[in-house]
């Protein structure tokens, strides 16, 4: 008895902690929503059919050849194991021990319902959830595609891909808010079969039983036991859906917040492999440890520094991912009052669209700080990033 309440214990912290996980990683992306003018209004006019819908729809296919769904059809094979149990009858005896076996059976055969109609609801949460994954990755790979090849900058139809894809990440984090709703459901069967349990022990006590009633009272027992360990394991399976999708979502967030920017651009970040460790081409320069991460001067119209400043954060984030930066405004002393000051005022706007890049790039503003600085052997503005 003591171990399956510490098991239920167990598994309900870690299912709390997988809806706290998952309630702090659905943040919506509103400033790229802003950016390319999509309301939640239209994202849920075009979000998928409910879960219900989506298994109806999943069922109708169970004859059809093998698709690219094939993972959906083997989340249900997992499903289709949890089988509830068959509570058994037994004869009524007449006495008062049978009643309240009468009614701890019928507790229990309602238990078993809920089990059975929960395992449906997980089969329909995956298949629906397989289905928005994989309209995400095919967006997604049709605007990388797009951009790897080279497009116009804020391409209209990288726009419209782009849009899809938020719509189906969205429909994901829906399906984690339906799964953490069926965790709370599947916790409160456990808690109510345990308590059923406790119930039948203590009837096992109760005086007036005839030898019936305790045949009755130990087959209950052997299938209320198997009973809890059958939720035991379908509260496993949405605790650890629950936690897989959230990390999914999360991470995807971030390169939708990549893409955004890449398409602002007509440039896919990162998309030149191996980048050396320096790079001096006259207008960029990329700094050793101990010196600034980047360094770029602005000494002619139109610097291109996209492409280096995305290898460096995601270098200097892979080795630490808690980094915070400073970006410095440099500007050059020469010349008389005014010239130095319009030299600082460039290399503050200068900072301020370095700054703006980092974020679309998925750095949080919150990490960012920003400086300003003169260089007497400074030719012309610059912005150095430094990891904090």
């Amino acid at each position: 008895m003591s171990g399956h309440l510490a098991n239920q214990r167990l598994k309900s912290g870690l299912f709390l902690a997988c809806m706290l996980t998952a309630s702090l990683g659905l943040t919506a992306c509103s400033d790229i929503d802003e950016m390319f003018g999509t309301s939640g209004t239209e994202m849920a006019a075009t979000a998928p059919q409910a879960p219900g819908a989506q298994g109806t729809a999943a069922a109708g296919a169970a004859t059809a050849p093998p698709t690219a769904e094939a993972p959906a059809a083997a989340n249900n094979a997992l499903v289709a194991t949890i089988t509830p149990v068959t509570i058994e009858q037994g004869p009524d005896t007449g006495t008062a021990v049978n009643k309240t076996i009468q009614s701890l059976r019928g507790q229990m055969t309602g238990i078993e319902g809920k089990l059975a109609a929960n395992a449906q609801r997980l089969a329909d949460l995956r298949n629906g959830g397989a289905g928005a994954a994989g309209a995400y990755q095919d967006a997604k790979a049709r605007i990388t595609t797009r951009l790897q090849v080279g497009t116009t900058k804020g391409n209209p139809e990288l726009v419209s891909e782009w849009n899809s894809a938020q719509t189906s990440l969205d429909s994901l984090s829906a399906n984690i808010n339906q799964l953490s709703a069926l965790g709370t459901d599947v916790a409160s069967d456990s808690s109510t079969a345990h308590f059923v349990l406790d119930q039948i022990s203590a009837t096992f006590n109760v005086s007036g039983a005839v030898d019936e009633d305790h045949r009755q009272l130990s087959l209950l027992e052997d299938e209320t036991n198997q009973t809890i360990v059958l939720i035991d394991r379908l509260l496993g399976e949405v605790s650890s859906d629950v936690q897989r999708q959230t990390a999914y979502v999360a991470n995807e967030r971030t390169n939708l917040t990549v893409l955004a920017s890449a398409i602002k651009n007509g440039e896919l970040y990162g998309g030149t492999p191996g980048l050396p460790a320096a790079v001096a081409n006259g207008t960029l320069q990329l700094s050793s440890a101990g010196t600034p991460l980047v360094v770029v001067r602005f000494d002619r119209p139109n610097v291109d520094y996209q492409q280096i400043l995305y290898a460096s954060l995601n270098q200097a984030l892979q080795a630490r991912p808690n980094a915070s930066f400073q970006v410095v405004a440099v500007s050059p002393t020469r010349g008389n009052a005014a010239s130095v000051q319009i030299a600082q005022t460039t290399a503050r706007r200068h900072a301020q669209e370095v700054v703006r890049s980092m974020t679309d790039m998925g750095v949080p503003a919150s990490r960012v700080t920003v400086a300003s600085s003169t260089d007497p052997a400074a030719a012309a503005s610059e912005v150095r990033v430094f990891v904090r």
